[in-house]
């Protein structure tokens, strides 16, 4: 075995926004990567239309970089703990890490579990202490949190002696000193080639190689994304594949890719510590191993987190049903989500009793949502149920999944907040108070308690709060009533148009979640109650026309605005006898039994049923 000098494979890891893509844009613009004249968009790792959107990562991406005669390859990482499953296999692929932590906000839960995660693959971290030109930036404290953060999860000797570098990744500027600033990212780029190991090659040994990431390419197929872990691989070579079942398949690499910049290169072979792409094999899958045929040895199968949340996904039966979608039947859904299974690691699909539900496991609510986003993109109509944690049987005693929970709040709002999270069994660990009239908390609470929180507490905080959490543990059960919506809802009674009139004469009873002329059907709900219990109301009434007419009265009645969900919100809200129809265009909350009678008969029977018991 020798080292492979000039090669450098690293990820970055960093809390959502904390700038790790706008980082991979400096460090490849000011490599020379690109042609002088190249344009380049903005945050160029993030190439779905949602992640930009959002300016959130959710899939990882790879790059590679020159700098002097290094090759240095690099792994975006997304930093939503629901997409843990994508964080976690990555470190498979990388030497060395780049934890990029906000000057100003420190370290968040986020940071917590990427940095657990590289701890535990034995990576050599490199601190980038990113946003350095903030003007409350407290660079001194911040390293001395990431110093207590490291001791917390265990690191050994040589981890704890992490460089640091001070940069501005929208300056483009970085510096081994806190005070000052090169105009470049010169101190980053040595950093990296002095600190991170360079993978070791054993060209010698037969050739091992495990599928990482996942794409697909309309002209190539499926595509394999991951390191060389030993030996070498060529275009045309025959190989073994291992299944995740300990089965093996014979194939043939037709094609091999590396990586430059952002494209993919057509190379004619590859060596260990290489991270490359592979086209030609048809069934192949995440966390497979490539193998010598004639000595296959399969590479221990990747650990990926379990799933914490799940839904139903069912076909859309409402009254509106394929009015907007292209894909309506049971049979596509299903095609689609057993597509996004290929690449997915973390996703569940489970069959139910009928043949038009499914149950989706995932990571948490940000995770399922933009996969429902996703798929409404793509033309498909579906419900989807009340989001519901995943409760497991371990030792004998039913547990569920905890949170960490960070939030930062005005100290006015904190009483509140503080009231609110005790109804939902959140427990308090820490609390810190930044003297600037902020303070931060910090809590363990069950996953059933945040669902639908969200909201609640920008309203608290008067928007001013930010929340951020991450999986924590399983832990026992925290009694029945845990989070949930208290309030009642307002249920159209007809199929209609909503009328100006009739809106106006319900809105005293709540607030309304659409505008005029907005087409409803019987049992859609259109506004939430003032009070705890469901209404059924009238808003498609017409003005009944009479010759009785004052020249001012309509003119001066003015309607208070009504509150339109986005999709996070929408699933959020719904209770457990409703579903949330979502179609390319449209956004609608329904009661899973639309007719009035029939859902007060099956509320009869589910009471005899439990009193029952």
């Amino acid at each position: 075995m020798h080292a492979r000098e000039h090669l450098r494979n690293i990820a970055i890891i960093a809390h959502v926004d904390h700038g790790k893509t706008t980082l991979v844009d400096k460090l490849l613009q000011q490599s020379g990567t690109f042609r002088e004249h190249e344009v380049v968009q903005e945050r160029a790792m993030d190439s779905n239309d949602l992640e930009r959107e959002r300016g959130i990562t959710i899939l990882a991406k790879n790059t590679a970089i020159t700098y002097k005669e290094f090759l240095i390859n690099i792994v975006d990482t997304p930093g939503h703990a629901d997409f843990g499953g994508e964080v976690e296999r990555i470190m498979k692929m990388v030497d060395g890490v780049l934890l990029v932590v906000d000057a100003f906000e420190g370290c968040m839960p986020q940071t917590k579990f990427v940095l657990r995660k590289a701890l535990e693959h034995q990576l050599t971290p490199v601190v980038v202490l990113n946003k350095i030109d903030r003007p409350n930036a407290r660079p001194a404290e911040v390293v001395d949190e990431v110093l207590d953060l490291f001791i917390e999860l265990g690191a050994n000797d040589e981890q704890l002696d992490f460089p640091v570098v001070y940069a501005s990744a929208l300056m483009g500027t970085s510096s081994l000193d806190e005070d000052r600033q090169d105009e470049n990212m010169q101190a980053l780029y040595e950093t990296i080639v002095s600190h991170i190991p360079s993978p070791t090659e054993a060209v010698e040994e037969p050739l091992q190689f495990l599928v990482t990431l996942m794409d697909y390419n309309e002209y190539l197929g499926r595509i394999a994304v991951g390191r060389v872990n030993r030996g070498i691989i060529r275009q045309g070579q025959p190989v073994a594949v291992m299944t995740r079942e300990g089965g093996l398949k014979q194939a043939r690499i037709e094609k091999l890719f590396g990586f430059q910049g952002l494209k993919r290169v057509e190379i004619p072979e590859a060596g260990a510590g290489d991270i490359i792409a592979i086209a030609g094999i048809r069934e192949i899958n995440i966390g497979e191993t490539i193998a010598d045929p004639a000595n296959p040895e399969a590479l221990p199968v990747l650990k990926i987190d379990e799933p914490t949340l799940q839904m139903t996904f069912l076909v859309n039966n409402s009254p509106f049903a394929g009015r907007e979608g292209k894909w309506i039947t049971s049979r596509r859904l299903r095609d689609r989500l057993m597509k996004e299974l290929e690449t997915d690691v973390a996703l569940r699909v489970g069959e139910t009793d009928s043949p038009d539900a499914f149950v989706v496991s995932g990571r948490g609510e940000l995770h399922l949502g933009i996969l429902i986003e996703n798929m409404r993109r793509e033309g498909y109509e579906l419900q989807v149920s009340k989001p519901e944690v995943i409760v497991k049987e371990i030792d004998g005693a039913r547990m569920e999944p905890y949170e960490r929970l960070l939030i930062d709040v005005p100290e006015e709002s904190m009483g509140a907040v503080m009231e609110s999270l005790g109804t939902r069994k959140a427990e308090m660990v820490n609390m810190v108070n930044n003297g600037n009239g902020q303070v931060r908390l910090e809590f363990t609470i069950p996953a059933r308690g945040l669902i639908g929180y969200r909201t609640q507490f920008l309203t608290l905080t008067r928007g001013y709060g930010i929340m951020n959490h991450a999986f924590d543990s399983y832990g026992p059960l925290a009694g029945t009533a845990v989070g949930g919506r208290h309030q009642g809802v307002l249920v159209s009674s007809e199929n209609g148009s909503s009328t100006f009139y009739g809106m106006l004469s319900v809105e005293d009873r709540g607030t309304l979640f659409l505008e005029p002329g907005t087409e409803v059907y019987e049992g859609m709900i259109v506004g939430e109650h003032n009070r705890d219990n469901d209404i059924i109301v009238n808003i498609c009434k017409e003005k009944q026309l009479t010759n009785v007419r004052s020249a001012t009265k309509d003119d001066t009645v003015k309607m208070k605005t009504p509150l339109l969900f986005s999709l996070e919100q929408a699933l959020e809200y719904l209770n457990d006898d409703e579903y949330c129809e979502i179609t390319p265009k449209t956004i609608r909350l329904r009661k899973k039994i639309l007719n009035k009678n029939e859902r007060e008969r099956a509320e009869k029977h589910r009471k005899i049923a439990q009193s029952g018991i």
